[in-house]
């Protein structure tokens, strides 16, 4: 597991954020897109679905990516916003199963771990982390793009850790 392109994707109906992310020669991660996916509000969520499942395979198809690193959905008090996160999810998934891209779910709190070391850490702490300790010169300003580009991070970091223990042993 040594990807070196991979898509960060935070998802939602309403918006998905949508980044990739490339592992340059030193090591230092680059966006090479980022944007954050409006879907039509008020639209039928077969139809918004519809829409988050060709954007994604339309970057698939656009970029070489080894990896699809998702943000995993936590189940908190609002089912119904709950549900709807989890079927952006479902098209994500379709979406790289039909390109054969293998996906990887962070939850969010490896997310923050990852990307800041501190697993209590705030949206704009984890935007502040990207630019000063992982050196992404361009952190996208909307928190969508930039949680996608967080994720893809994260799995630049946990592939990492599997690496150097596989290493170990």
């Amino acid at each position: 597991m040594f990807e070196r392109v991979v898509i960060g994707i935070d998802p939602g109906v309403a918006a998905t954020g949508l980044a990739v992310v490339v592992l340059g020669r030193g090591s230092r991660p680059k966006v090479t897109h980022a944007e954050t996916l409006r879907t039509q509000a008020g639209a039928p969520e077969a139809a918004r679905l519809r829409t988050v499942h060709g954007t994604v395979v339309d970057l698939l198809s656009a970029y070489p990516a080894e990896a699809v690193a998702l943000e995993r959905l936590l189940w908190g008090r609002n089912v119904g916003s709950a549900m709807s996160v989890a079927r952006a999810t479902g098209a994500v998934l379709v979406a790289a199963a039909g390109a054969g891209v293998p996906v990887h779910e962070y939850a969010p709190l490896e997310v923050k771990m990852a990307v800041t070391g501190d697993g209590g850490a705030r949206k704009q702490d984890l935007r502040r982390a990207l630019g000063r300790i992982h050196g992404i010169a361009d952190v996208p300003s909307e928190p969508d793009a930039a949680d996608a580009v967080a994720v893809a991070v994260c799995h630049f970091q946990m592939a990492r850790g599997l690496r150097a223990a596989e290493a170990a042993r």
